[in-house]
């Protein structure tokens, strides 16, 4: 009787580690990534990307919701109220990281209330203007906001975006000053923009060229460090006399605060994977996405980094949450 005692008890001792990799993550539980904005963003397109990849390659099923409402905050709080055990994901943008800076009595702080995973790809972004007005050049533009500052004004898709801090910097440096004039998203503020209510732009590539392309607004220059293969002749900001302006609105994943790094270490390497696929990289392209294949460790850095100028740009113009 011992012995038949102690050899079962030896088996169900080989067979835990099996037990314990078959119930591990993610076993038989939906994984839902929350995009935090409207289906067919890019963050929407490369969330949905995330969940395909989770079911194909770990056989898991995964489902994408779109918790949209207050510029990000409705969704992104979502994710930082669930646990902590990888069936709830975050998929959002460069914006992630700097609600805590532009809305007045977040609850959370993004950057300690969440665990980056990875960072997916970057979109440069793009300043236009008005059709109708008769400049052709970046310098044209700020000679003529210098002369006649009330003649220009530029739209802000969102407080916070990319494109807003890139208008600061772009006043900062042109020493312009132009005013600027907040909108609810990237097509009002477009909209606007070829109907010459307001003159000039700055937001993703991917945003506005095909605008541009179409003759209803003006690219006047790219803020990246080289020209875009896709756009060649439009020149970099650099190019345009405002030095090394480099301004990307970039995609990430996030986890709740405390999820386990092997978790984290297997969605990174997954997306990183599907970075490296000829197919992804030709579809990132050709809508101006560049893919990024870096570590979570890699990825929150450069998000620290981020934030630090953020809160710099903002704090020049005495920026404050309302």
């Amino acid at each position: 009787m011992l012995r038949r005692t102690l050899l079962a008890a030896g088996a169900a001792t080989l067979a835990a580690p099996a037990i314990r990799a078959q119930q591990g993550w993610p076993h038989g539980r939906t994984i839902r990534v929350i995009v935090p904005f409207p289906p067919g963003a890019v963050n929407d397109l490369l969330g949905r990307m995330l969940a395909q990849r989770l079911q194909d390659k770990l056989g898991a099923t995964a489902v994408v919701e779109n918790r949209v409402g207050g510029n990000g905050v409705v969704g992104t709080s979502h994710v930082v109220q669930s646990a902590n055990d990888g069936y709830t994901l975050l998929a959002s943008a460069f914006n992630t990281v700097v609600l805590h800076l532009v809305t007045p009595n977040l609850p959370f702080d993004p950057m300690s209330d969440l665990d980056v995973v990875a960072r997916t790809g970057i979109a440069p972004l793009v300043m236009v203007m008005t059709p109708g007005r008769p400049q052709t050049t970046i310098a044209e533009v700020i000679a003529e906001a210098k002369a006649k500052p009330a003649e220009w004004t530029f739209a802000i898709t969102s407080v916070g975006s990319a494109g807003h801090l890139a208008t600061i910097e772009f006043n900062r440096r042109s020493g312009a000053n132009v005013e600027m004039a907040p909108y609810r998203g990237t097509q009002p503020a477009l909209t606007d923009i070829m109907a010459g209510n307001v003159q000039l732009l700055i937001d993703p590539a991917f945003a506005l060229l095909p605008a541009a392309q179409a003759g209803r607004a003006k690219a006047l220059g790219i803020a990246s460090a080289r020209r875009s293969e896709l756009a060649p002749e439009l020149p970099t900001m650099g190019e345009s006399g405002l030095g090394d302006f480099v301004f990307n609105s970039w995609y990430g994943i996030w986890a709740p605060k405390g999820t386990s790094a092997e978790i984290k270490g297997r969605i990174n390497a997954l997306m990183a994977d599907a970075m490296r696929e000829a197919e992804t990289r030709q579809w990132l392209t050709s809508r101006l996405v560049e893919p990024v294949i870096e570590s979570a460790d890699e990825a929150r850095a450069f998000m620290v980094s981020e934030e630090k100028r953020a809160r710099e740009l903002l704090a020049s113009v005495n920026f404050k949450p309302a």
